[in-house]
């Protein structure tokens, strides 16, 4: 019942205070929960189980942070990230000339860091939540000296020519890194800690100095993605679930919605 206090600790709570105090057990419960599905308990809860957690529905599932702050601050578990809770930069929608405007900034600005020009293709094209891109393997990447394909859903997707040369370039410059831990690692991005991806919360923000709104920017290609093709075959080369393609397609606008997915070549 201490949660149903004020910060002060003097009296009851007003009435937003007490909507949000709600928010953060029922949140705190549904992450027990979910961490029970995938076969943890919070002693053993891992940054790649914080990066899940987060990285769809965010808004809902950010009053659970309260709970898990205060498990770090109890030593419960240990310290890990967790995405800001605030983000300036990454507010309302993307407009389709300003994702193709900082898209083509990635593509051709020779200053910008190649880590951060790739994500921003793979974010604006195919519409990838920054937690799934740092735990891309350099095995999830496929050169047949022709074409490039990454494997995000089932097929691989194929990278148009000017990413698919970016993706080359920046294996290469990772074969060069000041770092031996990374120069030897699997990941796509690797981090400073050995065996460890890039930290997702740290290059988010990092894309967001630059200019990417991580995002706005992945809802907006998603959203043109399904206009285009229906969202049952978008969620599946993309590693989306359905349901997240189709309520995308509802909010779009688009004409796919009755489609069906399934073998339509009969």
């Amino acid at each position: 019942m201490r949660l149903l206090r004020n910060k002060a600790g003097k009296g009851p709570l007003g009435r937003s205070q007490t909507g949000q105090a709600k928010q953060e057990i029922t949140q705190a419960g549904a992450f027990l929960t979910w961490l029970a599905e995938r076969g943890r308990t919070i002693e053993h809860c891992q940054q790649a189980d914080l990066d899940a957690w987060h990285a769809e529905k965010l808004a809902t599932r950010r009053p659970a942070q309260t709970f898990l702050r205060w498990c770090m601050k109890t030593n419960r578990i240990p310290r890990l990230s967790l995405p800001p809770q605030v983000i300036d930069q990454d507010r309302g929608p993307l407009h389709q000339h300003r994702r193709l405007a900082i898209l083509r900034r990635a593509l051709n600005d020779d200053s910008l860091p190649l880590r951060a020009r790739v994500a921003t293709a793979l974010i604006l094209l195919y519409a990838q939540p920054v937690t799934r891109i740092v735990r891309l393997t350099v095995d999830d990447v496929i050169d047949d000296g022709t074409t490039v394909t990454v494997r995000l859903g089932d097929p691989p997707s194929p990278l148009p020519e000017p990413v698919a040369d970016l993706v080359r370039a920046y294996i290469q410059s990772c074969r060069h890194l000041p770092y031996a831990s990374s120069r030897s690692s699997q990941w796509l991005f690797p981090g400073r800690q050995p065996g460890q991806p890039m930290n997702p919360v740290s290059f988010q923000v990092h894309l967001r100095k630059i200019g990417v709104p991580p995002q706005c920017g992945r809802t907006s290609a998603i959203r043109q993605l399904v206009l285009q093709a229906p969202a049952a075959v978008i969620a599946k080369a993309l590693g989306y679930h359905d349901k997240t393609a189709a309520r995308l397609v509802t909010e779009a606008g688009g004409t796919w919605s009755r489609y069906a997915p399934g073998d339509h070549s009969r």
